[in-house]
């Protein structure tokens, strides 16, 4: 089809937004709008530059014959900064105070738009590093997993605490609750990852740690190599952390069970050397 420079430019973006680390050939935009690969080379710069002013990511290029143009989704730091500020305030309603200390959260993971703008910062967080697979454990950090999956453009692998006959041959390991002590079981389809595989976790709450750090015992079982690690909520005061290496995005500081008051603030997400796309927003 083609199109003016307006028009090219409005269905570029809306293909890039739609195919976000997928390498896509020049000669692909080329053929699309009847253009020289000089017009869309101008089209993509002007692109790369909104995009980076309104810190929705960047584009990467890749130079040679079997090279072309990557969209690597993004957030800046302000924005990442209001979402959580958002998110705190919501958090922080005394009626999502849970016996143990746990917030009620189903609401909020099963909250499109917002788990959405999650899967983006997390996708931001972890754009640098090389990205197979998405890990989750069942079920409340399932959607979250897939947010962030869909912006890394990588497929969704599910731990489960029980086989299930429609995934044939599995691996299971016992693994110890870091806040309760007790011996629990994870299991997964052996079908569903490769050696060598690198793998990103996600999870919604992380007390003492054990239920990410028995998925990184997992990962050990499939020799596959731990990408990262992100959880939407962490509590503080943990009395013996069984993971360290890790991005949190919220952090419960304090719960008054009689007073009905949650404290949160900021995880450790803007640690220095933490928030590697999540940069100040260009001016220009």
């Amino acid at each position: 089809m083609k199109l003016r420079r307006s028009g090219r430019l409005v269905d570029m973006t809306n293909y890039l937004l739609s195919h976000p680390h997928s390498l896509v050939p020049l000669t692909y935009f080329s053929e699309r709008y009847q253009s020289a690969k000089s017009s869309i080379s101008e089209d993509l710069t002007i692109i790369k530059q909104t995009f980076e002013q309104q810190g929705a990511g960047t584009l990467q290029t890749v130079p040679g014959a079997a090279g072309g143009v990557k969209f690597v989704p993004g957030m800046d730091a302000e924005e990442a900064r209001m979402i959580l500020g958002s998110l705190r305030q919501k958090m922080a309603a005394p009626d999502r105070l849970l016996p143990g200390g746990y917030l009620y959260l189903t609401d909020i993971l099963g909250d499109p738009a917002l788990v959405q703008k999650i899967g983006r910062m997390f996708a931001s967080l972890f754009a640098d590093r090389k990205i197979d697979l998405v890990m989750t454990v069942a079920t409340k950090g399932i959607p979250l997993a897939y947010a962030a999956a869909n912006y890394l453009n990588v497929p969704v692998i599910i731990v489960r605490r029980d086989s299930k006959v429609t995934e044939g041959s599995t691996v299971s390991i016992n693994y110890v609750s870091g806040s309760s002590k007790r011996i629990q079981t994870m299991v997964l389809a052996k079908r569903s990852l490769r050696e060598s595989s690198n793998v990103l976790i996600i999870d919604d709450f992380m007390k003492a740690g054990g239920t990410i750090n028995g998925m990184v015992s997992l990962l050990d079982e499939f020799q596959a190599n731990v990408a990262g690690i992100g959880v939407l909520v962490e509590t503080e005061g943990a009395e013996e952390r069984l993971v360290d290496d890790y991005v949190s995005l919220v952090k419960l500081t304090g719960v008054d069970v009689k007073g009905k008051q949650i404290e949160l603030q900021e995880g450790n997400l803007f640690d220095p050397g933490r928030y590697w796309r999540m940069e100040e927003k260009k001016k220009g």
